[in-house]
């Protein structure tokens, strides 16, 4: 085997960039009257944009397929192949067909052509070839051509693939601006990722409740407090006055402070080391919002209480972070 030098490596690499680079700015400037109908044709779609392709092109598609799904324009992939045993079912005439092909010949999808006609749905292609099949019968073509692959033998789809990509997302993007698509309408689709958690989970998804939740009366003695501390295991109690209602926390770093203080831990109250009037947070507020209340105060733990300043649950740091919220 031939021996390569990195240079050549990275050179070829930058050869690949440069190539592709030049493919979008081409692309840029195809932006035109046949995107916008694209864009009208989806936007006043009453079904799903249904997207199909073979090969590298359906790769792609699936990709479109889920970018438009997860960005407020309900979408699917279907490949052609099956399509035609069957799958073509699952269309129906309130729905619009992005077909994609890089040659605009490809014999599985031009024979759903007159299939998608009789259905009379509307068809969307994405061809390098203006003049092909597939762009002539389309109702919009969408030209993704470049002057050349990236590939040294000009065979391997790469930069048309990746101009296609690109005008799938320039469609996806263009399409949830029309729609007003917000972070909240995101995250609803997302809700495993970091976003949904930072804007759908709140602190009750989270918190300890019920006999997980460290209490203590104000007139509870250090030791017996820290036993509570330790039943739980969340580095700190909760402080309640006789009626119930919190008032301070307790933590290990206040033990350590009252260490540090020389207090007799054996007949004191928790009432004499305590942090009164700490923070306490609602069980409807968003976790990420705790997190911020956390982190501004410098503090690792929140108790949550009730309208009546009773408390029905626990947080501390740890808890945000299994959550995926940190």
């Amino acid at each position: 085997m031939e021996v390569v030098e990195s240079a050549q490596f990275i050179s070829q690499g930058q050869r690949v960039v440069e190539i592709e680079s030049q493919a979008i700015m081409q692309l840029k400037r195809r932006i035109d009257k046949s995107f916008s109908q694209a864009c009208h044709a989806m936007l006043a779609c009453q079904g799903r944009v249904i997207v199909t392709g073979m090969g590298k092109s359906g790769h792609i598609g699936k990709k479109i397929a889920a970018t438009l799904a997860s960005t407020g324009t309900p979408a699917f992939f279907v490949h052609p192949g099956e399509a035609s045993h069957g799958d073509l079912g699952m269309i129906t005439s309130k729905d619009v067909i992005l077909a994609i092909s890089n040659s605009g010949e490809t014999k599985e999808v031009i024979t759903l052509i007159p299939l998608i006609k009789r259905l009379g749905v509307p068809l969307i292609s994405m061809t390098g070839k203006p003049k092909s099949t597939l762009a002539q019968q389309a109702l919009i073509h969408l030209d993704v051509s470049v002057e050349r692959e990236a590939c040294a033998l000009n065979l391997a789809p790469t930069a048309s693939t990746t101009t296609t990509l690109v005008l799938g997302d320039a469609l996806a993007i263009a399409l949830l601006d029309a729609r007003g698509f917000s972070e909240k309408d995101f995250a609803l689709s997302h809700p495993g990722g970091s976003l949904g958690k930072k804007l759908l989970l709140t602190i009750e998804d989270i918190m300890h409740k019920g006999q997980e939740v460290p209490i203590v009366v104000s007139d509870t003695l250090v030791t017996d407090a820290l036993l509570e501390m330790t039943r739980c295991r969340l580095g700190f109690t909760c402080v309640v006055n006789n009626k119930g209602q919190y008032v301070g926390l307790f933590t290990d770093g206040d033990l350590r402070r009252s260490i540090d203080r020389r207090i007799d831990l054996q007949t004191a109250m928790i009432s004499d080391v305590m942090t009164p009037k700490s923070k306490s947070v609602h069980s409807g507020l968003l976790a990420a919002q705790a997190l911020h209340i956390m982190q501004d105060n410098k503090i690792n733990a929140l108790p949550v209480v009730d309208e009546d300043n009773r408390p029905v649950g626990a947080i501390n740091m740890h808890d945000l972070l299994r959550a995926g919220v940190v």
